[in-house]
């Protein structure tokens, strides 16, 4: 048996999105920028889609902009504000985010902004009471990681959009591991930028989405033709913007169900764990609404991650030592630093991600196997 627990590093392009997508690498091919047939249907077709996405997520289409990833839509966030702004000098973030925020920051750190990174509990959670004291006039930006990668955690956003609202200070939030996984609405969540990325929800590798609120001021990224309203260059990828369009009906569709199916599998999975006598640490929340659904990140006492990892690549059970961003990385991960996971347990730390497709006897049987590894090791 295959099984693939390792979603929340990528997952596989579903095959309703992969349909849906066809037409566009084959007889509709056309650049959206050409003033002919061709390239007016498909100019139509980027237009039709934007304002899907738009209404799936509850905002205004002309603040929706397709990119090529969840990194470069945090790039453009972060920096895009960085350089349109010669007045506050300080970004506050957190000690759990993903690399694509962490780095971006150590950059523009090195053009002379000031950077606060927010500690966090020993389930991920932010210090609320520290972002209202850092928080100040020259606070350009706070960026959040709304749903941690490797931990699942879910951030309290209420608390931290109102924080930001209040302090006439811009909210970035970095909305990767959410959509399709827990209900978002844009208008509810009071940032002023949103960045996602498709190939987390069934779509495919190389498309994302920077939501930039009305109003909100920021430098292009990229510089050439006037597309994406002409804020990003660059020829348009239809095919992929019809996958990414197309993934988030299918996702929000079955959102509902795919939340329960997954809590119950996880819940299983530790369950069998419990029952077995392992000796273990939940990384992060308690599964259920903090906790993104299908996360489970556990650390074993006096293991070796790499070790468990082969043999379950051996039979056949694909899952992460951490972040898969950082899979060649010797040194124990950010995050599970940031929560203290004690000396004893964090070398042996790995993330199990259900999705979509799997199946309860996958759960099963890759919980048999790890629990037989587990004590063949001890």
């Amino acid at each position: 048996m295959k099984v693939y627990l390792d979603n929340a590093s990528t997952t596989k392009v579903s095959k309703e999105v992969y349909e849906a997508m066809k037409p566009y690498f084959e007889e509709e091919f056309g650049n959206p920028s050409s003033l002919h047939n061709k390239g007016i249907s498909n100019r139509k077709v980027v237009n039709s889609s934007r304002k899907k996405i738009a209404s799936m997520f509850n905002c205004n289409h002309k603040e929706i902009h397709f990119t090529s990833c969840g990194t470069e839509s945090i790039n453009w966030a972060l920096k895009g504000l960085a350089f349109s702004n010669n007045a506050k000098g300080e970004i506050i973030t957190t000690k759990v985010e993903h690399h694509a925020t962490l780095h971006t920051v150590q950059f523009l750190e090195k053009m002379g902004y000031i950077i606060h990174y927010l500690d966090v509990d020993k389930e991920g959670f932010i210090d609320i009471k520290q972002l209202s004291t850092l928080i100040n006039d020259n606070t350009l930006v706070v960026s959040v990681l709304m749903a941690n990668n490797e931990i699942g955690t879910i951030q309290n956003m209420e608390e931290i959009s109102k924080i930001c609202f209040d302090a006439s200070t811009y909210l970035h939030v970095d909305a990767v591991q959410v959509a399709c996984h827990k209900e978002l609405d844009l208008s509810e969540l009071n940032a002023d930028l949103v960045s996602f990325s498709g190939h987390k929800f069934n779509a495919p590798k190389g498309i994302g989405i920077l939501y930039i609120k009305h109003g909100t001021k920021i430098e292009n990224l990229l510089h050439g033709g006037q597309q994406e309203q002409d804020h990003r260059a660059g020829t348009e990828n239809v095919p992929y913007i019809v996958g990414i369009t197309k993934a988030l009906e299918v996702g929000l569709r079955q959102i509902g169900n795919y939340e329960k199916t997954l809590d119950s599998y996880s819940k299983f999975f530790i369950d069998e764990l419990d029952n077995a006598g392992i000796e273990y640490i939940l990384n992060g929340p308690q599964i259920g609404e903090h906790r993104l659904p299908g996360n489970i990140n556990l650390s074993f006492k006096d293991l070796e991650g790499s070790d468990i990892t082969y043999y379950l690549n051996k039979y056949g059970i694909y899952v992460s030592t951490g972040s898969a961003c950082d899979s060649e990385s010797i040194e124990p991960s950010h995050v599970l630093q940031a929560i203290k996971v004690p000396f004893d347990y964090i070398e042996a730390s790995l993330r199990f991600s259900i999705g979509v497709d799997t199946t309860f006897d996958e759960v099963k049987y890759a919980s048999e196997k790890l629990i037989e590894i587990i004590n063949e090791l001890k």
